[in-house]
């Protein structure tokens, strides 16, 4: 993973984190799927599709899940470098970023500028692309 995804993963990743709760939670507590009998089921059905309802909410859910393991995958790269950010600043911005705040929050939280925040998130994304450097090269 180079250094704009591991950022892009970094914000995103507290919206990520939701959507695996409300995903897995939807999927834990999904209603079984009615298909049409009677008449319905004998009529015409739009071309280019398939006529069978339960079918194609099946597809839609199997879309559904794979982007959910897209998020946890991109979720556990982030969680497996963690113990990488030792120093107390880069650990409390690195904490606030995954909660969802934006880098002025965070700076006008801590007292530091923008600039300076940005300067310890380039630092954070630094530690972790290393890791990533360093498997490649192996």
């Amino acid at each position: 993973m180079n250094r704009q995804e591991i950022e892009s993963i970094l914000k995103d990743y507290h919206w990520m984190i939701n959507s695996i709760k409300i995903m897995q939670d939807e999927a834990a507590s999904s209603k079984g799927l009615v298909s049409q009998y009677g008449l319905e089921a004998g009529m015409p059905k739009q071309k280019g599709r398939t006529s069978d309802p339960v079918y194609g909410e099946v597809l839609r859910r199997s879309k559904y899940c794979e982007r959910i393991e897209e998020y946890e995958r991109k979720v556990k790269f982030i969680q497996d470098r963690l113990h990488l950010i030792t120093d107390p600043r880069e650990s409390e911005v690195l904490h606030w970023i995954l909660e969802g705040k934006s880098l002025g929050w965070i700076g006008r939280h801590m007292g530091l500028s923008i600039t300076h925040i940005r300067r310890i998130r380039s630092d954070i994304v630094d530690k972790m692309s290393e890791t990533v450097q360093m498997a490649q090269m192996s």
